[in-house]
């Protein structure tokens, strides 16, 4: 059995340390061969303290970084619903422009269906009070849950509007 501990040099046969070589792994294990019990029980504890702390800090940093991928996942997010939503209301207004030249060229008597009109929450302000940093993580899923009902022209953006405002903006 091949027994090799991290942060723990062991002195060769001749008094000089094992090095990196193929021969290295043989020495070690003459050398683990030679400790007797109490040496092998400290060594045993070395390496269990040390397989420990690396496996915290294994975790810490998995941790840290699942905890940025899920940053990265909402911000980007949020560029692409923010953009997809400025393309839209780009493309709102062009098409209002154009409606709007037909319409003083001739009279509509025809009524619209729908409760609102095509486009009325596409053109919602989102009130933004800019703060010491970036918004967190929770501010933009917030306003990223808001520009796409926006997007898709919800009938949810007044009441998420309104929750943003009274949870975020104005919280009591």
């Amino acid at each position: 059995v091949c027994v090799s501990a991290p942060r723990v040099r062991v002195p060769s046969p001749r008094g000089r340390l094992c090095g990196p070589s193929p021969s290295a792994a043989s020495c070690r294990v003459t050398r683990v061969k030679r400790l007797s019990v109490s040496e092998l029980n400290e060594l045993l504890e070395e390496i269990e303290t040390a397989i420990k702390e690396y496996s915290e800090e294994l975790v810490q940093q998995l941790a840290l970084r699942d905890e940025l991928e899920f940053e990265k996942e909402v911000k980007n997010s949020f560029i692409s619903v923010l953009i997809e939503v400025q393309n839209k209301q780009k493309e709102h207004k062009e098409t209002a422009k154009k409606k709007k030249k037909l319409k003083n060229g001739s009279s509509q008597n025809g009524k619209n269906e729908r409760s609102h009109m095509p486009g009325t929450y596409l053109t919602t302000v989102i009130p933004y009070e800019k703060k010491n940093g970036p918004p967190s993580v929770e501010d933009l899923q917030i306003l990223t849950k808001i520009l796409r009902a926006m997007k898709e022209d919800s009938e949810k953006v007044p009441s998420l509007l309104t929750d943003y405002i009274l949870k975020v903006l104005c919280p009591t």
